[in-house]
C-alpha cells in the first residue's frame, strides 16, 4: 500500500448491528466517538448499524409472504366479478 495516501482517523471500526447483535470489523474513516469491547477483548471504535445482512429481511428470508396461488388466480379473485359482469350484458 503507498504510504500517506490515508487520511489520519483510518482505523479499524467495529461496524455493529444492535438488532442482529453481530458485528464486522473493517478498517474505515467513518465518524463516531463511541467505542466497545469486542470479543477478541480489545476496545474498537463501533459505528452503530440500524441494519446490515445480518437483520434485513431481504437477506435473512423473513420477508413478508407472498400468495401461494398464480397470478391468474389473484387477477379472477380482484376482477371476476367485473368480468362476469361483462359478460352478462353483452
Amino acid at each position: 500500500m503507498k504510504p500517506n495516501i490515508h487520511p489520519e482517523n483510518y482505523r479499524t471500526v467495529l461496524f455493529f448491528d444492535s438488532s442482529a447483535n453481530e458485528g464486522w470489523l473493517i478498517r474505515s474513516c467513518a465518524p463516531t466517538n463511541n467505542t466497545m469491547q469486542w470479543k477478541d477483548g480489545k476496545e474498537y471504535p463501533v459505528f452503530m448499524l440500524d441494519t446490515s445482512a445480518a437483520s434485513h429481511p431481504v437477506y435473512t428470508g423473513q420477508q413478508r409472504e407472498h400468495s401461494k396461488q398464480g397470478r391468474a388466480s389473484a387477477f379472477n379473485q380482484r376482477y371476476g366479478s367485473m368480468m362476469s359482469a361483462l359478460k352478462k350484458d353483452n
